[in-house]
């Protein structure tokens, strides 16, 4: 194996000398555990740690380690080294994490972000409009899976796949079935030799039995979902990357009940590209596209030229996005306002009963 084969190039190498280490081997982190890290390089695997410096200067989550990440190392024996440094990312994927003052990295360095959702029980449109957001943010090119076809009649399926087709026109879309294999060779061709595909999508859509069907063998652990409450379980429980006999390269993800946008306003404005140049089109510069006079977005909504569900998201992830982006007391003050306001609305139906 070449380190090129693990999807080194050009771009990591010139990052390494202009930060002068070249003494350091370079390896990719494949597997993020508590505290400890697998690297991965052309002599083999090793389980790696930072230094205390490392921990020491970093300001954030963002600062150690990720899946994903390339990192200089110095190897102690055959299967032992410490991590030196994170050399620059190119992409990186994140989410706002359950605590809304955090973020969360799910991967570093991808090239395409593979959106899987399962046609029985989490299809969801708005949802796919989500995570493109995080993706589009990021610079990393979505693409749809669309799984699990083999429990919908073929009817069933062309329908959904003409609203995925209607609604993200640029978007690749692959159908999917791990029990009789439909679209498995697509899948496969799609995935490129060095190049970085991560999954993402919710508990029991199945990311990870996809990716055992890539790799020929059972190597994740999978469960079938709970029959009595029809949710998924996370039976990933770490972020680990792949490495397929075609070259590719995959990383699997703990499923996401909730996907948090961290700063990902550019990204919602790149992915609704259709509506941002719309709004160019505006009476005033800083419209809201909400109740203004003269917006070219509410008018084009009212004339059915833009769908409608499309545009209550988009709406909505701004918000949020704007919301994420606030300082921290600014968050606190919109939240004074808005429990002001939920104290008012309370009186006021008090009233009404009387």
């Amino acid at each position: 194996m070449k380190i090129e084969d693990l999807g080194y190039d050009e771009f990591f190498e010139a990052k390494r000398g202009q930060l002068n280490l070249g003494d350091f081997s370079v390896a990719r982190v494949i597997v993020e555990h508590r505290g400890a890290y697998k690297v991965k390089n052309e002599k083999g695997e090793f389980l790696a740690k930072i230094t205390g410096k490392q921990m020491f200067n970093a300001q954030s989550r963002e600062d150690y380690p990720a899946v994903g990440d390339w990192v200089a190392t110095l190897e102690l024996n055959e299967d032992q080294a410490v991590i030196h440094q994170v050399l620059p990312r190119r992409t990186i994927i994140k989410r706002k994490s359950n605590n809304k003052n955090e973020t969360q990295v799910i991967a570093t360095n991808i090239d395409v972000a593979l959106v899987v959702e399962s046609v029985d029980r989490d299809y969801n449109l708005n949802r796919f409009e989500r995570y493109f957001a995080i993706a589009g943010d990021a610079g990393i090119r979505p693409a749809i899976v669309l799984n699990k076809i083999d429990l919908i009649s073929k009817e069933e399926l062309d329908l959904k796949l003409v609203e995925i087709q209607n609604r993200f026109k640029e978007v690749d879309v692959i159908l999917a079935s791990t029990i009789n294999d439909r679209g498995l060779e697509e899948l496969k061709k799609y995935i490129q030799a060095r190049k970085t595909y991560c999954f993402l999508g919710s508990s029991g859509v199945g990311k990870s039995s996809l990716i055992n069907k890539l790799l020929g063998k059972d190597v994740i652990k999978t469960v079938n979902i709970s029959e009595s409450t029809g949710k998924g379980k996370h039976t990933t429980t770490n972020r680990e990357m792949y490495f397929l006999e075609s070259g590719g390269i995959v990383i699997d993800n703990p499923g996401m009940r909730e996907v948090g946008l961290a700063d990902a306003g550019a990204g919602v404005d790149n992915f609704f590209d259709e509506i941002t140049a719309l709004a160019k089109e505006c009476k005033f510069i800083n419209c809201t596209h909400v109740h203004e006079p003269g917006c070219r977005v509410l008018s084009a909504v009212a004339a059915e030229e833009l769908d409608q569900e499309k545009y209550s998201n988009y709406i909505n992830l701004k918000k949020e996005a704007e919301f994420y982006n606030l300082s921290e007391l600014e968050k606190r003050q919109k939240n004074k306002e808005f429990g002001k306001f939920v104290k008012t609305a309370k009186k006021q139906l008090k009233k009404r009963d009387y």
